[in-house]
């Protein structure tokens, strides 16, 4: 479901003269359908960079990425808009969405642009944010003016609420007592059990543990690593 061939990055300093930095460099890696992947390395290593290239928000300088059978290397932006439809969620770790659509709304928002009828879409979002802990009182305002964890959640509900084939997830536990982190990882399980290929950055290492099938240090993929 993801296969990443030869990937390089870089970043162009445009306040350094041009200076062009060099990120990534031959960089390869598989996530099947079912399985979870999880990204280690330390702090800048590279977790989030190629995250968001699987994710097309960054340009790689050569290789390819194929979602889904779509390589975002060479996709087209309404080829990626479609991809990102049906096909790659990605619940990141901040929430950013329009000030004052109500959370319901912000949940239901990926069904609808699928398709699903107002009511069903509604439904399936009522049961994520009520399985996700938000108070119902809380469904009808903006998640802009929520808690951090709150909105969190929210995030990870609109994330889930259509069962993507490809995953992509920056942290999901962070921040979640107990009883929200036990629903996030009983999500994942199900999302895996169903057959998503799943690629994510867990620092929570028990949440590694119970989740990822195997692990992928991007160390190894930063310019004159060693082998």
């Amino acid at each position: 479901m993801i296969r990443i061939e030869n990937l390089s990055k870089t970043f162009t300093l445009h306040n350094q003269a041009g200076a062009v930095l060099r990120v990534m460099e031959g960089a390869n890696l598989t996530v099947e359908a079912g399985e979870c992947v999880g990204l280690t390395g330390q702090s800048g290593a590279g977790k989030s960079t190629l995250m968001r290239m699987i994710h097309g928000n960054y340009l790689a300088a050569s290789g390819s990425i194929r979602v889904a059978g779509l390589d975002v290397v060479t996709a087209q932006p309404r080829q990626i808009i479609a991809l990102r439809r049906d096909r790659l969620g990605y619940v990141s770790q901040f929430l950013r969405v329009v000030p004052r659509v109500p959370t319901i709304e912000v949940v239901a928002e990926p069904l609808r642009r699928l398709g699903t009828p107002e009511a069903e879409a509604r439904t399936r979002a009522a049961a994520l944010l009520a399985r996700l802990n938000i108070p119902e009182r809380l469904w009808g305002l903006s998640p802009t003016t929520f808690s951090g964890g709150e909105q969190q959640r929210v995030n990870i509900a609109r994330g889930f609420a259509h069962p993507f084939p490809v995953l992509l997830l920056d942290e999901p536990t962070a921040s979640l007592d107990a009883a929200n982190r036990e629903v996030v990882l009983s999500l994942i399980e199900e999302a895996k059990a169903r057959g998503a290929a799943i690629l994510g950055i867990f620092h929570d290492e028990a949440a590694r543990v119970r989740v990822c099938d195997r692990l992928v240090d991007v160390t190894g993929f930063t310019p004159g690593a060693a082998a």
